[in-house]
């Protein structure tokens, strides 16, 4: 179920809406995800702006439904995306489903007994077997034109075509009829994680050597795409004339060290917003006095008196169950501890240093709350 509310928002614009996505089904509304309607156009063109090609083509990676954001939702929110990139057949359908003219290109595998349910959805095809190339030749031989992506393996150990393999391989796939090579792409293995970027740097080598012999060969693919989020914003060089940007259009880093190069290396760093807010509601308040257990295996024991807020939410939901006793949420702008270990449905929070918390008050998970944020379960010390 999906709620439309209007919320504000200076920093985006005076008054824009608000994507609600529900959890839970029911009427209650006790579990619910929010989705800041301006802020994923807002990074996609903060991630653009790392480019000095102001014509660079945009490609927003919505694969694996949005990242878990929903893919119906974030689709009609990227305005300024040139294309959209999946990882599957039916992933592109359902883009081509929802109304989507755009170019969509397929970055994983489609299997060849479904090549002409692609070609027929005019989806672009990410290639790197012979036996692809086979079996489009003769899907091809109707008239339908199908348009492909070559992808050149330069040290992921992933998809691609070994380097010593290309220069046959684009030779057979420029001899089919109505098959047009149009772009030339790679992916880099080591661009996220790390301070020293050699490895990158030694793809980025490879992928242009072979880009050269390409052309050389008298293939001109109007499309080179190497620049993950990672890539865009720290290396230039690996832009040429499309960026394929996933993560930071949700407003996620890739990585603390991609914050930390950024930092360090002197270029404008991106503004990135998190696009999505999680939330829940208190559902009950007790006092609990000192020494009781709470949670299973007791392993809290309070040290005071104790304001317990039961929230209806645990790890049936997604809510990381090893965030017991370690992790925060926020309430009234105040940030208050997890209590005992994440259950299936409820875990307990700290509201005694927050009296002012009442019952069926919000409570942010992931998210915003006044001064204070939290972007990430998944390291429950860190609140950024």
């Amino acid at each position: 179920m999906i709620l439309l509310l209007i919320s504000r928002n200076s920093r985006f614009s005076s008054l824009h809406r608000k994507y609600t996505v529900f959890i839970d089904y029911g009427m209650g509304y006790l579990k619910w995800i929010e989705i800041e309607e301006a802020v994923p156009d807002w990074n996609l063109n903060q991630l653009r702006s790392c480019s000095a090609n102001k014509g660079i083509l945009f490609c927003a990676v919505v694969k694996s439904n949005a990242y878990g954001h929903g893919v119906k939702e974030i689709i009609s929110l990227l305005p300024s995306a040139d294309w959209f990139a999946v990882n599957s057949l039916e992933e592109g359908l359902e883009l081509r489903h929802l109304g989507i003219k755009k170019p969509i290109l397929l970055l994983g595998h489609v299997l060849t007994e479904n090549l002409s349910e692609a070609v027929d959805a005019d989806l672009r095809l990410t290639i790197y077997n012979i036996r692809t190339l086979e079996k489009l030749k003769k899907i091809l031989q109707n008239g339908v034109t199908c348009r492909v992506h070559v992808k050149i393996e330069t040290g992921t150990g992933r998809q691609g075509i070994l380097p010593i393999n290309v220069p046959e391989f684009v030779r057979i796939a420029s001899g089919i009829q109505n098959l047009e090579i149009e772009g030339l792409s790679t992916h880099f293995a080591n661009i996220e994680d790390t301070l020293n970027h050699e490895y990158a740097e030694k793809q980025l080598r490879i992928f242009r050597g072979v880009l050269e012999a390409v052309r050389e060969s008298g293939v001109f693919p109007a499309i080179i795409h190497t620049a993950c989020t990672a890539a865009t914003i720290l290396f230039p060089e690996t832009h040429f004339n499309m960026l394929r940007s996933g993560i930071g259009l949700y407003g996620l880093w890739p990585s603390r060290e991609t914050f930390l190069s950024a930092q360090s290396s002197g270029i404008p760093v991106p503004d990135l917003e998190p696009v999505l807010s999680w939330k829940t509601r208190i559902v009950q308040i007790k006092e609990l006095p000192t020494g009781s257990y709470i949670g299973y295996g007791c392993t809290y024991k309070a040290n005071r008196e104790t304001t317990v807020g039961v929230l209806p939410i645990g790890y049936a939901d997604g809510y990381d169950r090893k965030c017991g006793n370690s992790a925060h949420v926020l309430v009234r702008g105040k940030r208050a501890p997890i209590l005992g270990r994440v259950c299936m449905n409820l875990m307990m929070v700290d509201l005694t240093d927050i009296p002012e918390a009442r019952l069926e008050d919000e409570v942010v998970l992931i998210g915003r709350n006044e001064n204070e944020k939290i972007t990430s379960i998944m390291k429950p010390s860190s609140s950024t």
